[in-house]
């Protein structure tokens, strides 16, 4: 599901699985995690995939990390 909205990033997870998800997901790449309380309720994640778009996946399938802030800064820029 894609929103038309300011996005605010959350942080990072890391892909571990992409079951039936192969186009949009790639197992061991770092997405940025957008926030979705609903989404969190139930059980999903919302992350930028490889279409630019955000979308929701079950949230089993990340690992969420925490970067430095530099690191974090650095990726926001180029994004």
């Amino acid at each position: 599901m894609m929103r038309a909205r300011k996005r605010k990033t959350l942080g990072y997870a890391i892909c571990m699985r992409n079951t039936g998800f192969a186009a949009s997901l790639e197992v061991r790449k770092l997405y940025a995690v957008l926030v979705d309380v609903q989404a969190d309720a139930d059980g999903l994640i919302r992350v930028i995939d490889e279409s630019g778009e955000d979308y929701l996946y079950p949230a089993d399938f990340f690992q969420r990390v925490t970067l430095p802030a530099e690191i974090q800064r650095a990726l926001q820029l180029a994004s």
